[in-house]
């Protein structure tokens, strides 16, 4: 019959869930412990625990040597006439042990206090080995579990067989506990140099969504659905990735249930948590559009294959639905995806687009004054704008062009006449069209002022001229309209820029000598005219 003491063991041994052996051992270390303590001595001890008495005995033990030159420890090793002498009738031999037995009656509260400590400590090792040989190998794996108790901002959770730890870190903003509630937990990782519990466990990992589908889609259970990739953030969002093996299953709609039951189920387990499901897709260019959804993608470019680099484009009215609050859309994507992810609007790309261009295009320029055809007038108004180079000025879109102040239609036509001129005369390396045909006056004379500088500049002056003639014209203009209204005001105006058909019968009327507003109209085109062509001008000039 066993001893009380070893059926205490026992006990402790079930209780613990660890080996009797281990606590016996235990308890026999702190005594042998204690007792070298209480005799002061260095020798080795041992103690041995008998199971049907409960009596622990404590020996020292020393070894056997064949004389005293071979003794390099004279406290625990003795020589073989010494022992022989201590041992009647013993048959020793070198090599062999003797014991020598300690009384440990005198061993009082002290002793027994620190053989206590031993075997508890000896407990706890053997508890944790136990444990961390019990769940190591079970990593990633979904457990039930009991809500234990709280501690400060952890949970401590009860697995049935060990105690896990749940820090903040892994729980759901959206969920709380209370003590006895049973959960589903992940299994992170067994630490087996923790103080505390040494298993940690989490209700954060996308592995608790995965099992969660599982239990839920029968089709993932059989392997018909598969789940590819998962990207969450607990409490917010989840993203899965799933797809079939049988093209007549549609993996999407397998997940999401008759009427959403399945994925509302999983949903209110996971305390409200939002969750996306997304078809798989090979080619990463299309997973990556479905990746991004509700946002609606424009299109998806690979950057960099190597260090996996995606840039996806967007409408302007979808690059905050496709980032996502505080990055999250897009960030949740990318884990999804393993890939990094370069999103950008339509308007910045096209800039970026036109800073490469510029770049590309980064050659010697040429200042807008060598543009001899715009005049002083328009010149200081486009310098005043920023426009300082005649490429600058090429570049620019008639409706840019417009913003500017005092530039109007018909000094936008004249700009770009200007232009055009300019680089179908003076551009190297490109042919002009009118070098072999009869060139007008006005050309003639800018023909002369590029191969003759030394010639007189008198095209300039006559150039000059109109410029006062087109303001003179215009007062004119304003102040027979401004008559006519008042003599007829139904009579409708003469729209601007319309040409009459009969130039000749204008000028002058056969039955009155005043000037007819179309005269003034006709008058100021042809000085419009004569500040692009000098030629004309002298011809206007002699009609008139």
């Amino acid at each position: 019959m066993s001893s009380v003491l070893y059926q205490s063991i026992e006990a402790l041994s079930r209780e613990k869930s660890i080996d009797p052996g281990i606590v016996v051992s235990a308890v026999e270390e702190a005594i042998a412990l204690a007792t070298r303590k209480y005799y002061k001595t260095q020798e080795n001890m041992r103690g041995e625990l008998n199971k049907d008495t409960g009596e622990i005995t404590v020996y020292a033990y020393k070894t056997v040597m064949s004389d005293e030159e071979e003794i390099e420890d004279p406290v625990n090793q003795i020589t073989l006439e010494e022992a022989q002498t201590m041992a009647e009738g013993a048959e020793l031999e070198p090599g062999s042990e003797i014991r020598l037995y300690k009384d440990t009656r005198p061993l009082g509260r002290i002793a027994a206090q620190l053989a206590k400590q031993v075997i508890f400590q000896k407990v706890r090792e053997a508890e944790r080995d136990t444990v961390f040989n019990e769940y190591a190998h079970r990593e990633k794996e979904v457990l039930s579990a009991t809500v234990k108790r709280i501690e400060g901002q952890d949970l401590i959770i009860d697995l049935g067989k060990a105690e896990a730890r749940m820090p903040k870190r892994e729980q759901s903003r959206l969920e709380q506990f209370s003590v006895g509630e049973r959960i589903r937990v992940v299994l992170l990782k067994v630490d087996r140099a923790a103080k505390g519990p040494q298993v940690v466990v989490s209700r954060a990992a996308p592995e608790l969504v995965s099992n969660l589908f599982q239990s839920e889609v029968p089709e993932i259970y059989d392997n018909t659905v598969v789940i590819r990739a998962i990207a969450r953030e607990a409490g917010e969002r989840t993203k899965i990735a799933v797809m079939s093996r049988d093209k007549d299953v549609d993996p999407v709609g397998a997940c999401v249930g008759m009427k959403g039951m399945r994925v509302q189920s999983i949903i209110r387990e996971l305390r409200g948590e939002k969750i996306d499901i997304i078809e798989f897709n090979e080619e990463i260019t299309t997973f990556a559009e479905k990746a991004l959804q509700p946002a609606k993608v424009s299109r998806v470019s690979i950057v960099d294959l190597a260090d996996k680099q995606l840039e996806v484009i967007v409408d302007d009215t979808q690059l905050s639905l496709a980032i996502g609050k505080k990055g999250q859309n897009v960030r949740l994507a990318a884990k999804l995806l393993g890939w990094k992810i370069d999103i950008k609007s339509e308007e910045e790309k096209r800039q970026e687009v036109e800073q490469q261009m510029q770049g590309f295009g980064g050659g010697p320029t040429t200042a807008i004054e060598a543009v001899t055809e715009l005049g002083d007038a328009i010149t200081q108004k486009l310098v005043a704008a920023g426009i300082t180079t005649v490429e600058a000025l090429a570049d620019m879109t008639p409706e840019q062009l417009e913003e500017i102040p005092g530039i109007g239609e018909k000094t936008l036509e004249r700009i770009s006449v200007a232009v055009r001129h300019y680089f179908g005369q003076f551009e190297e390396g490109e042919v002009n069209p009118n070098a072999a045909t009869e060139s007008s006056p006005s050309e003639e004379a800018k023909a002369v002022e590029v191969d003759e500088p030394g010639t007189p500049e008198e095209p300039f002056e006559e150039v000059t001229a109109p410029l006062d003639a087109e303001k003179s014209t215009d007062d004119a203009v304003t102040e027979a309209l401004q008559a006519e209204d008042q003599a007829d005001p139904e009579r409708p105006r003469e729209i601007e820029g319309e040409k009459p058909e009969h130039h000749s019968e204008t000028h002058a009327g056969p039955e009155s000598g005043a000037v007819s507003p179309e005269a003034v109209l006709e008058e100021t085109e042809n000085a419009e005219e004569a500040s692009i062509d000098s030629g004309s001008l002298a011809e206007n000039k002699g009609d008139a």
